[in-house]
């Protein structure tokens, strides 16, 4: 194999703004190992749309709220990278499994709190962790945020709380990986029209066309509008940018 090769490790990377990154990824030459909860026979779709790009993919489950479940899972990412790519390590880890909800402070539930904490905090403190061991010096790490940390919206306390823990970490983290010369960022979309929450700005024209008039440039995000971003902060090009957030929401709120 050519040492050259880069593996990315996707999390959540069967639909969404997930898919998207990894497909992007592919496109500049990245092999994905991407993972998914439930949707094995999307996630199956996505791998198959890579490899007809001429490059490699593999697909694994993963529920990024069982933290007990991630020693197990990478020994798993551990046999794929000898099997698939005679490798022992990957270069790049985008923690972007998620789920959201609208929820008034006044109504979350502890275990709502939970819920959002494993998958949005805790789940991605301790994969990273986990991850670290088996990623090459000189990779990159990019954590999902959201554009809520910056700009209130009724009903995201807990997720946006979560998120803004993110930001806090990914600052620490890039100090102190800074020595193996790994770059951490953070990425913050602003609304997007996925198929994420319900799909709530998709099926709420009203909001939709509320959430176009906020933004600079008069629409709401597509899933397509991230995953270049990702692809770039994961090249060589990116070297030099390292515990950065980066908005992407076409200027929400300015």
């Amino acid at each position: 194999m050519n040492n050259e090769q880069k593996i990315a490790l996707v999390t959540g990377g069967s639909r969404g703004l997930g898919k998207n990154m990894a497909l992007r990824l592919a496109e500049k030459d990245t092999d994905v190992i991407l993972t998914y909860n439930t949707k094995k026979e999307e996630a199956e779709a996505v791998v198959a749309e890579i490899e007809a790009m001429g490059r490699k993919a593999v697909a694994l489950q993963l529920n990024v709220a069982e933290i007990a479940s991630f020693e197990n899972f990478m020994q798993q990412v551990t046999q794929v990278l000898q099997e698939k790519w005679n490798a022992q390590k990957f270069d790049f880890l985008v923690n972007n499994a998620g789920i959201g909800a609208t929820i008034p402070f006044e109504q979350v539930t502890e275990k709502d709190f939970d819920e959002f904490n494993n998958i949005h905090f805790k789940g991605v403190f301790f994969l990273t962790q986990k991850a670290l061991p088996i990623m090459n010096d000189g990779g990159r790490i990019v954590n999902l945020s959201s554009g809520t940390v910056r700009f209130g919206v009724p009903g995201y306390s807990v997720y946006a709380s979560m998120k803004g823990a993110i930001e806090t970490l990914t600052k620490y983290l890039a100090k102190e990986l800074g020595g193996r010369k790994i770059t951490v960022n953070v990425l913050a979309p602003g609304a997007i029209e996925t198929d994420f929450n319900n799909a709530a700005i998709r099926n709420n024209p009203q909001m939709k066309g509320f959430l176009a008039s906020q933004t600079a440039l008069g629409r709401v995000g597509e899933a397509e509008d991230i995953g270049g971003i990702v692809a770039f902060l994961c090249s060589e090009d990116a070297r030099w940018i390292t515990g950065q957030r980066i908005e992407a929401s076409g200027g929400m709120f300015l």
